[in-house]
């Protein structure tokens, strides 16, 4: 194998670092999105949430018919309460690894952050593109324009964690090995 060049090996840095960048950005806004509005579906209607707050969530179910933040099914609550107990809690902990960059602990749990969030996904957009929300309880898409339309509300939550993924799996900079001395 040969040397990669300066030039290349500063650009590809340069790229991984604006990677680590958007990472960083999209944990710490997760985490006011699950806490004031993704989880609102878990919790009491009565008295929790600021009515302002519960008026959003139903201006976004309306607007962009989907039912499943309104009167969500038991999967979907199953993929609600994984998010508040096990990626509620990764969230700060990556936003800090991407923000400071190059931490290569963060490599692991990474890596089963993003599958498991990939894999929620295509759940996710599977339903969104192929359940009969006729029976739905709350407006749901009726047309293709409107599936399309809530399609793309999720799919930035399966394409960024895809990226981690990919970044995690072949980035030089999370990917190498450490030699350790011997004694």
């Amino acid at each position: 194998p040969r040397a990669v060049p300066g030039r290349v090996r500063a650009a590809m840095a340069g790229w991984w670092r604006c990677a680590e960048r958007l990472f960083a950005l999209y944990f710490v806004s997760h985490v006011p999105i699950s806490l004031l509005i993704d989880l609102q579906p878990l919790l009491p209607a009565d008295g929790l949430y600021p009515r302002s707050l519960t008026e959003l969530l139903e201006w976004y179910a309306v607007t962009f018919r989907d039912p499943m933040m309104m009167q969500p099914p038991e999967w979907f609550k199953a993929f609600m309460y994984c998010e508040a107990f096990l990626q509620m809690p990764f969230f700060p902990i990556a936003a800090y690894a991407f923000i400071k960059g190059g931490c290569k602990w963060i490599r692991t749990p990474a890596i089963i952050y993003s599958t498991h969030v990939a894999t929620s996904l295509v759940a996710i957009l599977a339903h969104i593109l192929f359940h009969d929300f006729s029976k739905s309880e709350h407006l749901g898409p009726r047309t293709q324009q409107e599936r399309l339309i809530l399609l793309s509300i999720y799919i930035p939550y399966l394409l960024i964690p895809l990226l981690i993924l990919f970044t995690m799996l072949y980035s030089p900079q999370y990917n190498q090995v450490e030699k350790r001395k011997r004694k």
